[in-house]
């Protein structure tokens, strides 16, 4: 994706006019960006300015209503996402608004539809450009903030559930960070399949959350052992998949809990992160816990271990597009609805940053430009 630039990298001519074949927004207009000023704490998070993108040949123009925040973008801020852009630089994977502007040759997607959008960083903005088969239109039903908690949770969690895992009636389920934005997009999807259970791990107070949502099982991985529960409901024989963003020594723990033909989920490191800023000695340790999956134990065993980075299949369009289709499809049916548990102005995204940091939020976080 291009756009976003800090204001010390801007291009000294940054208008284009021969690229863009109309427009909704004046020459005066000015990007607004989240940046990550250098990686440490919640205050290296600055709103900065710099001038508008423009759409090349191909892309188009976003003006940004709303934008996902993820684990991802806090791993970024702290040092901890390899991915990521060097600092100063501006994330953010997913993001919804108004086509304001077209590159030459997009004649399929007229100025003024609204759309959701995948975006590879520089979404956390109040601008952006994509390539065109990046965005979406999305129905009139669908708000802005529940379209920018679309891409990366729902995306992810079909991906799992569908495309790798093949999720079959009447299996049970792990599911780590149950209350979070992908546990949030599982636990919704798996009402597609017939008569599948659902074990979520989360804190006591999410509990009730989750029951909502349709988890028969919420187990409190502060005072339970996630295992021994796991094994007592399963009368020993294990589930059928584990989705586990936890990383580290969970990963191995969830391997053992695979009954025969399971499938592990591994989409997130979500361990290494404690607190505001990074702690080295976490990271070590939970990178020295990770463990080593050898294909011969997993053929005696009869298990399967993915791995999933969206971000490194955002390319894949071809495989995505149907994925993504599908979803808001289910969400005109009423399936998918996005839970959006708070919308938070760009000025204050140290406060969105600290909610998905201390395990607070219950679904999604998106980031909103502020009003003027």
């Amino acid at each position: 994706m291009r756009g976003v630039l800090p204001p010390s990298r801007a291009p000294s001519h940054p208008w284009s006019p021969h690229f863009a074949l109309s427009t909704l927004r004046s020459l005066e207009d000015t990007l607004h960006a989240i940046t990550i000023s250098r990686h440490g704490p919640r205050s290296v998070l600055e709103v900065r300015e710099s001038p508008d993108p423009q759409p090349g040949p191909g892309e188009v123009r976003i003006a940004v209503a709303a934008a996902g925040l993820n684990f991802a973008e806090i791993a970024a801020r702290q040092g901890l996402y390899p991915d990521a852009p060097k600092p100063p630089c501006v994330v953010g994977y997913e993001v919804a608004g108004r086509v304001d502007a077209l590159g030459a040759g997009v004649e399929d997607l007229p100025i003024g539809t609204r759309v959701l959008a995948m975006t590879r960083f520089g979404g956390h903005a109040s601008s952006v450009v994509v390539p065109r088969a990046f965005a979406f239109p999305i129905p009139d039903s669908m708000s802005d903030a529940h379209a920018a908690a679309i891409p990366v949770n729902y995306l992810t969690a079909h991906h799992m559930l569908f495309h790798l895992g093949n999720l079959k009636p009447h299996e049970t389920i792990l599911l780590h960070m149950a209350a979070g934005g992908v546990g949030t997009a599982v636990l919704q999807l798996v009402k597609t399949v017939e008569d599948v259970t659902v074990i979520g791990s989360a804190s006591a107070p999410k509990h009730d959350y989750l029951r909502s949502l349709g988890c028969q099982h919420p187990i409190d991985y502060r005072t339970q052992d996630y295992a021994e529960e796991v094994r007592r409901i399963t009368n020993g024989r294990g589930v059928d998949m584990v989705l586990d963003a936890l990383g580290g020594p969970d990963w191995k723990t969830g391997w053992n809990l695979l009954a025969p033909g399971g499938r592990l989920m591994a989409f997130g490191f979500a361990n290494m992160i404690s607190g505001g800023r990074r702690n080295l000695l976490r990271v070590l340790r939970n990178l020295v816990s990770v463990p080593r999956f050898s294909p011969l134990a997993a053929m005696e065993d009869n298990r399967g271990v993915f791995g999933i980075n969206m971000g490194h299949l955002w390319d894949e369009i071809d495989l995505l597009r149907p994925q993504i289709e599908r979803v808001v499809a289910l969400y005109e049916e009423g399936i998918v609805q996005p839970q959006v548990h708070a919308e938070v102005p760009f000025s204050e995204a140290a406060r969105a940053h600290e909610l998905i940091e201390t395990r607070q939020n219950r679904g999604k976080v998106v980031l909103v430009p502020d009003t003027v």
